[in-house]
């Protein structure tokens, strides 16, 4: 049986929550990517690896998997009571206080503003709960839709990381990095 930490959960807006994942999520997040695989695997190089039900759940035990001190907080997105895609941590370094949030949306809640609002709330979050100092989104150079999201949020442009992540048909991305510093806030 899988052991969380205490349940996190945090209310965006009146119409967004991000809801600690857990196992019983991955029905809904294996059924969205199967049914949206040609969209969702032009920026997803896990896509194509996920092919059963048991593909997530073997994800969300994986990020249970490692002592609960070290646990990298992911959140499934809720847009009115319904599962729209997965936000949180990743590569958490907590001596030197950063992180990194990724996120990915389900096509049919894009345009809401569902993620710009998200990761203002994680943001938030990182800088007064988890002592963070510094938060980073790294978006691939072509993904407009996701860079726009830390530019939006005051993120600054810190450069390029060159063949930074593989895409489909093995085929390297370069990433935009962007950071935003607690001092810094808006």
């Amino acid at each position: 049986m899988l052991k969380l930490p205490s349940m996190v959960i945090l209310k965006v807006n009146n119409n967004i929550t991000l809801k600690q994942i857990e196992l019983s999520d991955a029905k809904d997040i294996f059924e969205t990517i199967d049914s949206q695989r040609a969209y969702l695997r032009k920026w997803l190089p896990f896509v194509d690896f996920t092919k059963g039900i048991s593909d997530s759940e073997d994800f969300i035990n994986f990020i249970y998997s490692v002592p609960p001190e070290k646990v990298e907080l992911i959140f499934v997105i809720h847009y009115n009571d319904k599962f729209a895609g997965l936000i949180g941590f990743k590569d958490t370094d907590k001596l030197n206080k950063k992180t990194e949030i990724g996120y990915w949306l389900s096509e049919a809640y894009q345009k809401k503003g569902i993620i710009t609002q998200s990761v203002k709330t994680l943001t938030d979050y990182a800088f007064t709960e988890l002592d963070i100092n510094r938060i980073q989104i790294k978006c691939a150079v072509g993904n407009f839709p996701s860079k726009n999201v830390p530019k939006r949020l005051k993120f600054q442009f810190e450069g390029i990381e060159r063949d930074g992540e593989i895409l489909i048909d093995n085929e390297y991305t370069d990433l935009e990095i962007y950071s935003i510093l607690r001092r810094k806030q808006p």
